[in-house]
């Protein structure tokens, strides 16, 4: 069982950083008045607003910031910026007993996904995949139901997904329980052969990507399967795969069918359509949390992420 992070409480501050890319300032500032409606105040990193390249910063500022809003006990959370690329290029700095010893709410998805496996395997935190502060909350399309999400951060509540939030589809049916795990596809391949590469064992992975047309999906999860992660995998949670049509290779095979020759054959619980990713509504999870997939009735249970 991993260690779930205290609740948020009214009047606590949330540590910003920009682990990745530079985010859209306009957006992040924009967000700020999500954060003061539920009542949080809120710290900028120091790089936050830095440019270097296509980095937000240097590896060695961004890593500074991540360890700073860790070990701050006046700051009870986390929430990314925005993500890009970038993470990846220092995870094997971070000081993940630091964060073991310091639990408090980690938020992000996309190319954080790299920063949640580290933390899920080294500091043996419960973390969360879910909409970020310039990518997401800034915008004008920030919906209702994902401005909903937040409020699992307050309340140790269990969240439960059915087709009322969007339509599913069975790929292979059956009822599991198990830990959930993974995040953004991309992210999850780049992680293979790494000291983050993700542990699916007994687990239920989730999956999303943006951009990405069916040849390059297809092979991803070929490089998962090669090394054993599907197959080691409980479940299986496919999340929205957004702007997927194809363009290099317009004879293609449908996302569908890659599905179903990866994760359908192997004949385990799983299913598709869950708005969770580069989406609207974004609905955030808790990973590393138990909860149970029935492919058969097509939902999603999931127990609390804090404490």
């Amino acid at each position: 069982m991993k260690i779930r992070p205290k609740r948020l409480q009214k009047g606590d501050t949330i540590g910003i950083i920009a682990p990745s890319s530079p985010p859209n300032l306009e957006n992040l500032k924009r967000s700020f008045a999500f954060l003061e409606e539920l009542g949080l105040s809120y710290q900028l990193g120091k790089s936050v607003e830095n440019i270097h390249g296509y980095l937000a910063g240097t590896d060695e500022e961004r890593l500074e910031d991540l360890h700073e809003m860790f070990a701050n006990p006046d700051i009870a959370g986390i929430i990314c910026a925005g993500g890009g690329y970038g993470s990846a290029r220092y995870t094997d700095q971070i000081d993940f007993q630091l964060m073991h010893e310091n639990p408090k709410i980690f938020w992000g998805y996309s190319d954080i996904t790299f920063l949640h496996s580290g933390m899920n395997l080294y500091s043996d935190i419960v973390t969360f995949h879910g909409p970020m502060l310039a990518s997401d909350v800034g915008k004008d399309t920030f919906s209702e139901l994902s401005k909903k999400m937040f409020q699992q951060l307050f309340n140790p509540m269990e969240l439960f997904y059915t087709e009322a939030i969007s339509p599913l589809s069975q790929v292979s049916p059956g009822i599991v329980r198990g830990e959930l795990t993974g995040g953004n596809l991309s992210l999850l391949a780049n992680g293979v052969g790494t000291k983050y590469e993700v542990n699916t064992k007994g687990k239920l992975l989730i999956i999303e990507d943006v951009g990405e047309e069916p040849y390059k999906v297809d092979g991803m999860l070929n490089q998962l399967r090669q090394a054993g992660i599907l197959d080691a995998a409980a479940g299986f949670v496919i999340g929205d795969f957004s702007d997927a049509e194809p363009k290099k290779r317009p004879v293609t095979l449908s996302l569908d069918e890659v599905f179903d020759h990866y994760i359908g054959k192997l004949g385990k619980p799983a299913v598709k359509g869950f708005k969770i990713g580069h989406c609207e509504p974004h609905f955030a999870i808790p990973l590393g949390v138990e909860a149970e997939l029935d492919a058969n009735n097509l939902s999603l249970t999931i127990l609390p992420g804090v404490e």
